[in-house]
């Protein structure tokens, strides 16, 4: 089968602002050591091709950015280049790393803009604009040469706008945002908690910017900040629309932040911005679509260290070494990041975009196609394609050390789908999919409780489980799955009779579990099984399903999107209709009616005035279908398929547009359950 022509592409200004923003570290980094934090080293990874680039900018060695790092003797010239505020916990590190080296020259990178560090340091907003230059910067650098024991040495803070890296053309994920998660009722509370009684929020549509931890502003602000940068890059005007109470919040921010009113002056390029809080859907989130292989290898293979939006492929394979568990360390993993390859890049386009079935086929014809144009003996046959053949094709490769390095990347990919397809999880996968089909059908048919009913037989501790059974985990993303799409049930005996059944069943696979996953363990708040007690166990199920009793209720003040089930009828069966896919079909609806829970956000006065004349004149409210530019926000993640949604579906409404899928983070069914039952969302870890 042929490659597809072309994908929808995003503006190339998307990629060119990635590129620019680390072309300014690149400029920097000849004959130095760098120190990198993961979230900055993601967005590198994704953008240039990681350390490499580095190097070939002239970098003498590329460390982690810890405190347990230092220079060498003969190395005078550090590069510190960080996602965070330089404040607390960053401060420190790079102290304790320069008071460990011999440095004489020290350039520091960061992410966060120097009007956020401002906020961060409770200098007035306005102080910028002011005259008070880098102000922050400029004391930081000080602080270097005082550190470095001379004040004659040089040093250099700039900010870099760093947060973005390009998983496909289209998708972007922002690594240093990867916690940042919508907030709960449970959330609610604790800002209440904090306000006099008659000043308390009735809900959580209520809340607003000034109510919000220091930490959450400083995050949102920061975040802001850097689209600001973006639209900048740009040159983009744009109207800002929310679905959700956090999405609200932060577009509301960023249509009243002073730089981006001064950039909206001048900018001759138009575009709608629409954020969405995650927590509106969050059965798109863990459910499993049987048909998008990027998805899969995403979800199955181990994440790369530190790494949210990658994965390591086992290369191993490709070497003389013996295919065994001691020996597969030894080898550097591949991974599906090529951004230095155009082929293997357009492989893996083609795996998010093509149903599974098709994407295999591609794999095999561009693993043929390599292999003759090095003359490699290959049989060509058709009909399915399998894993063992493709294997087959990859081993041609073996010991052919100049086909081996011109095919790098394509190969890294190629070995992806065949460890997916070989691997466990993916027969466990489909077990999902046709569950997840059947609680569906369910939901329709009988009330809460009932569905909850046919999870008891699934729940088993785990001297009674084989490999193919649920665990304490997949259970946990079945009842995100089954509250998420039921929406705000009817309480009362039967429901709490069904739920306490269920409980108890998780409680006893919990304590049975011989040793916690990570996610149990920050779950229970035990490292190990034998600190787990029944008491500790209760505690954190009930703390789940308040957690999964608040997920039912997101939707409750939504007038359109109040639902994310369709019920079927007597000739469709029952299904699950994706938040997203919603916004999008109401945004292109042709009657153009008025769009009841996208809310947009006024930049002041005149956008105040168009919205009250337009009740009783004739004066056109700003629409997101506006634009020939979309770009849908997800706040709190998004999968690979949900973002494949909006640019199919962009495409078919309006031909010509470009869309543009921006995330916090990428989902898989399993990272979900980390941001919803242990997040601290109200105070995110900001490292101050």
């Amino acid at each position: 089968m042929s490659a597809p022509s072309a994908f929808p592409a995003a503006p190339a200004g998307m990629l060119a602002f990635c590129q620019q923003a680390w072309g300014q570290v690149l400029a920097k980094v000849k004959r130095a050591v760098v120190f990198m934090d993961s979230a900055c080293a993601e967005s590198l990874h994704w953008a240039c091709g990681g350390a490499e680039r580095l190097f070939q900018a002239g970098a003498v060695n590329v460390k982690e950015f810890s405190s347990f790092e230092s220079g060498g003797v003969e190395q005078p010239k550090a590069v510190f280049v960080v996602s965070t505020l330089l404040k607390g916990r960053t401060v420190d590190i790079i102290h304790d790393i320069v008071s460990l080296s011999n440095f004489q020259y020290c350039v520091v990178f960061t992410a966060v803009s120097h009007t956020v560090h401002l906020q961060a340091h409770s200098a007035p907003s306005s102080a910028e604009m002011e005259g008070f230059s880098q102000v922050v910067f400029e004391q930081f650098e000080e602080k270097l040469c005082q550190w470095m024991g001379n004040m004659n040495y040089t040093a250099e803070v700039q900010h870099a706008p760093l947060f973005l890296a390009p998983v496909s053309s289209y998708l972007f994920v922002a690594p240093a945002f990867s916690s940042f998660f919508p907030l709960m009722a449970d959330d609610l509370i604790q800002i209440n908690s904090a306000r006099p009684d008659k000043k308390k929020f009735a809900s959580l549509n209520d809340v607003d910017f000034s109510s919000l931890s220091s930490e959450l502003q400083l995050e949102i602000r920061s975040l802001v900040s850097d689209f600001n940068s973006l639209f900048e890059s740009l040159s983009i005007r744009e109207e800002c629309f929310a679905v959700g109470t956090l999405s609200k919040i932060i577009a509301g921010d960023l249509a009243n932040f002073s730089q981006a009113k001064t950039r909206r002056k001048t900018a001759p390029n138009r575009a709608s911005v629409i954020f969405v809080d995650r927590t509106l859907d969050l059965t798109g989130a863990v459910c499993h679509h049987g048909e998008n292989l990027a998805e899969k290898i995403l979800s199955v293979l181990p994440k790369l260290p530190s790494h949210t939006s990658d994965v390591m492929v086992n290369m191993i394979e490709l070497t003389s070494l013996q295919v065994d568990d001691a020996s597969s360390n030894i080898i550097a993993p591949g991974c599906l990041a090529q951004p230095n390859d155009p082929a293997a890049k357009a492989l893996w386009e083609s795996l998010m975009n093509l149903k599974q079935k098709e994407a295999v086929m591609e794999v095999r014809r561009h693993l043929v196609e390599a292999a003759s144009r090095e003359n490699l003996p290959i049989k060509m046959s058709m009909g399915r394609v399998t894993p063992e053949q493709l294997n087959s094709y990859i081993q041609l490769f073996k010991k052919k050390f100049e086909a081996l390095e011109n095919h790098c990347g394509l190969l890294q990919i190629a070995l992806a789908v065949v460890q997916t397809l070989k691997h466990p999880e993916v027969t466990k996968w489909d077990n999902f999919l046709a569950f997840e089909r059947l609680l569906v059908q369910s939901i329709g048919d009988s009330a809460l409780p009932n569905v909850l009913n046919q999870l008891l037989p699934i729940i088993k501790p785990r001297n009674n489980r084989t490999d193919n059974d649920y665990t304490p985990e997949d259970v946990l993303v079945l009842l995100v799955y089954i509250y998420s799409i039921a929406g705000n049930a009817k309480t009362g005996k039967e429901l709490e009779e069904s739920e306490k059944a269920v409980k108890e069943a998780l409680v006893q696979a919990i304590c049975n579990e011989p040793k916690l996953s990570l996610l149990l363990q920050k779950i229970t708040g035990c490292e190990s099984s034998l600190d787990l007690t029944f008491q500790k166990a209760m505690g954190a199920v009930n703390k789940i399903f308040k957690t999964l009793q608040d997920v039912a209720k997101t939707r409750t003040n939504m007038k359109q999107f109040n639902s994310v089930h369709n019920p079927g009828s007597h000739t469709e069966q029952a299904s699950y209709k994706p938040l997203l896919k919603r916004v999008v079909e109401e945004i292109y609806n042709p009657d153009r009616p008025d769009l009841v829970d996208i809310e947009h956000m006024s930049s002041g006065l005149t956008d105040l005035l168009k919205t009250g004349f337009s009740m009783f004149m004739k004066v056109s409210r700003p629409h997101p279908s506006d634009h020939s530019l979309v770009i849908i926000v997800m706040i709190g993640g998004v999968t690979v398929s949900e973002a494949k949604i909006v640019k199919d579906l962009v495409v078919t409404y309006k031909p010509g547009t470009q869309v543009i899928v921006l995330s916090t983070t990428l989902l898989t069914p399993y990272n979900i359950l980390e941001l919803l039952f242990a997040t601290d969302h109200l105070h995110p870890d900001i490292g101050v």
